[in-house]
């Protein structure tokens, strides 16, 4: 489990002190390989967080919680112009010098840099605060944009929504962009408040007629049987394979064929596995049955169709393999606790604009 630090010193916005337990959280909730422990650990002198509306902390760590973290957040705070507190910048340096690394957050980049840490490198901060630090610290190769920069195990951003876009570097990092992109998904679902379906066509057919649609309604009623089983399971878990799986074939298969009606026997099949087997290895590896990733693959299938296409409701169905309008929203609802018409209104142009763009291939 990997520990992530998050240092707080006196004045820190509140949202830069909730962002990364929601962040590295949700990315451990929905994915099974990952796994975060998220502690703040009070600075010297902190008294409470900035205004508006300050708020205290009671927290079992101080700058001792650093000591075997593997990463250490430094959120900005109202004396970020200052020198940094007394033991500041030797438990920073202890961080570096054992093999951790550092991530600020906008002005934290300031009291990074006035370790000397930064020298030589490239950082960023908030937009507001770039020209400054550039004058401050002329040795920093300060980034205009505040994008998130990686220098070393110096990671820095400007930010956005509290931090939530460092957090999201630094799980690409770890994991990878399928997960850091699911995870920022996840992030916007829960930020969201629920609405209801105000639009959309309910007709349409399925992508196969006569025996293919039985065959791929019975499909879809196996994977809804085993969800409901599993609905836990499902809801916990997104389709995402661990890199270097032994599952990645046969799963990169899957997500080329989802608008066929494949069944468990044809997944297993196709991994040279017996059933059992095939099960056994998904859940060890994914979280899911084999069925449950597969639901999970469409779903997120069509999360991303909504996000960057313009296809109605009906072509999503078909290209996902959920077959019919109906069957797409009840999944979607079940799944996400919205709607398809109502993600796409809330999320497509926030979501597009904030995750990496999708290759020709239709992979994230």
């Amino acid at each position: 489990m990997s520990v992530i630090a998050v240092l707080a010193l006196d004045g820190v916005p509140g949202p830069q002190l909730s962002a990364p337990g929601l962040a590295f959280a949700t990315a451990a909730r929905h994915h099974h390989p990952v796994a975060y422990e998220v502690r703040i650990c009070a600075g010297p002198g902190f008294r409470s967080t900035g205004g508006p509306a300050p708020f205290g902390i009671d927290t079992p760590w101080g700058l001792e919680g650093l000591d075997d973290a593997d990463t250490v957040l430094l959120p900005g705070h109202e004396g970020f112009r200052a020198v940094p507190p007394p033991g500041v910048v030797d438990a920073l340096r202890g961080v570096v010098e054992r093999g951790g690394r550092v991530g600020a957050v906008g002005t934290g980049t300031f009291t990074l840099a006035a370790t000397g840490l930064l020298d030589g490198r490239r950082a960023a901060t908030s937009r507001r605060h770039t020209r400054e630090l550039a004058r401050s610290y002329p040795r920093i190769d300060v980034d205009p944009e505040g994008s998130a920069v990686a220098d070393g195990p110096f990671h820095s951003a400007a930010g956005v929504l509290g931090g939530v876009d460092l957090c999201l570097h630094l799980i690409t990092q770890d994991h990878g962009e399928v997960v850091a992109i699911e995870t920022e998904r996840q992030l916007f679902l829960h930020l969201h408040a629920e609405a209801e379906d105000t639009g959309g066509t309910t007709s349409g057919a399925g992508p196969t007629s006569g025996a293919g649609r039985e065959a791929a309604h019975s499909a879809l009623a196996d994977a809804d049987r085993e969800a409901a089983h599993g609905a836990l399971a499902e809801a916990a878990y997104n389709a995402v394979t661990p890199p270097g799986s032994s599952l990645e074939p046969v799963t990169r298969w899957m997500e080329a064929n989802l608008h066929r009606p494949l069944t468990l026997d044809d997944i297993a099949g196709r991994a040279g596995l017996g059933v059992r087997s095939l099960t056994r290895r998904f859940r060890a590896e994914t979280g899911l049955t084999p069925l449950q990733y597969l639901l999970r693959t469409r779903l997120q299938s069509a999360q991303r169709l909504l996000e960057r296409t313009d296809d109605p409701v009906e072509r999503i169905a078909a290209r996902t393999g959920l077959g019919t309008p109906a069957n797409l929203r009840h999944h979607f609802q079940r799944s996400t606790g919205t709607s398809p018409t109502t993600y796409r209104t809330a999320f497509r142009a926030v979501v597009s604009g904030m995750t990496w763009p999708e290759r020709p291939d239709g992979r994230p």
